[in-house]
């Protein structure tokens, strides 16, 4: 009888086919929304676990802005979001306050450098250019594959080392030695490829494959003379000192910013923690919208059921005129309800697949889709679709057969 029931809901829905397809866009976009959401909260966070081990536990991040609040043991209490949509960005006196902190062993300035990268035929305005200086290598545990990192003698010349994506966009090959990128009116010489970067949580908003990296007073130079210094990495000089030294950059920045903490100081696992908070806020948001839609679409399955309800009188009269009873009508309308939400979810993980494909191909970031997220998401549809069906479906079993047979 079940079988029976699936065949004639499915000859419905296919009877009617763009109907259908609408009614069931509001699900595919809300369960789509919801796996792409946390696909990709998911992927960041195994990306960031792995760079932790790999860049070690004893790195030291200096960002500008007071991006947490923390308790008197020096536990992030909460996350400070507005601070990190800010423009703010730390001085060179900062650097090197850090740089001289006790128990520094090695500190690395990353500035953002504006401009767009160009040869004599290709631009690339999505390049990010880094000045830095020649510890850079060292703090990221980042290989250069071909050519060499510029030394510390070729701090203020203009050279460049660069991502595998630009020397691909800008030359098309993948080793451009000595060949030249123009930013503005300054020509800087290639003098190494990076090996591919993996995707970079503990520097937000930035993929190094697309990147150039030149030397601090260079890239001044190309601004100039003004730069956005976006973080400072660090290390100590021995690993069990890392707490004390903390305390000593802290120190050192509140003295150099006349006591006032506008800066924030995170430990590897501590940046774990900034991205879980992000990523748990983006996914409420996104899992309120997608709930609206869900509702939305309910109600649309809700009307359509109805109005295949009316449609189809007649034929819920002759059911019940041969000894269909109330139940095996519910049952016919409510599995039409459910199949169209299934249908419609099933769609929205495939949409979710594919756009998780595109953002890995056009992006560094690697969404994680779960099991456990693709069951739920596809119960929930299940349950809209239940829930939404369910009124058509009792108005369709208490049809009047007599009444039902008449209606034209």
């Amino acid at each position: 009888m079940l079988g029976n029931d699936i065949k004639l809901a499915v000859k419905s829905i296919r009877s009617a086919k763009w109907r259908s397809f609408l009614t069931m866009l509001g699900i595919v976009i809300g369960v789509a929304s919801v796996v792409i959401t946390i696909s990709l909260g998911q992927g960041v966070r195994q990306q960031l676990i792995g760079q932790i081990d790999h860049l070690g536990s004893d790195l030291i991040t200096v960002r500008p802005g007071r991006l947490v609040n923390r308790d008197i043991a020096g536990n992030i209490t909460s996350v400070n979001l507005p601070a990190f949509l800010g423009m703010s960005s730390l001085s060179e006196n900062d650097f090197r306050v850090i740089k001289e902190a006790p128990g520094v062993g090695i500190a690395v300035p990353f500035a953002a450098v504006n401009g767009i990268p160009h040869n004599d035929s290709v631009e690339m305005p999505d390049a990010l250019i880094v000045a830095t200086n020649e510890n850079a290598p060292a703090i990221l545990e980042q290989k250069v594959e071909f050519g060499a990192f510029f030394s510390q003698e070729e701090t203020t010349k203009e050279v460049a080392i660069i991502g595998q994506r630009v020397a691909e966009k800008l030359f098309n090959e993948n080793v451009p030695i000595g060949k030249s990128i123009s930013i503005r009116d300054r020509t800087f010489v290639v003098r190494g490829v990076f090996e591919g970067f993996q995707s970079s949580p503990l520097t937000p908003n930035t993929d190094y494959n697309s990147a150039i990296f030149v030397p601090y007073e260079a890239g001044k130079r190309v601004s100039g003379g003004n730069v956005q210094i976006y973080q400072v990495l660090a290390k100590a000089t021995e690993k069990k000192k890392t707490k004390t030294t903390i305390q000593a950059i802290n120190d050192g920045l509140l003295n150099a910013h006349a006591g006032q903490a506008d800066f924030t100081i995170l430990k590897p696992n501590e940046n774990l923690i900034i991205t879980n908070t992000v990523f748990n806020l983006l996914t409420g948001l996104i899992g309120g919208i997608a709930a609206i839609s869900l509702i939305v679409a309910g109600i649309g399955i809700m009307n359509i059921m109805f109005v295949s309800v009316t449609e189809r009188t007649k034929e819920i009269g002759l059911r019940k005129a041969v000894g269909g009873t109330n139940r095996q009508i519910l049952g016919q309308f409510l599995i039409e309800a459910v199949i169209l939400s299934l249908v419609g979810g099933l769609f929205g993980v495939m949409v979710s697949f594919i756009a998780n494909i595109l953002i890995r191909i056009s992006t560094s970031l690697q969404p994680v889709i779960t099991l456990p997220v693709i069951l739920i998401s596809i119960g929930v549809a299940l349950v809209v679709g239940v829930i939404f069906g369910m009124a058509p479906a009792i108005k369709a079993a208490r049809r009047d057969p007599i009444e039902a047979l008449r209606h034209d």
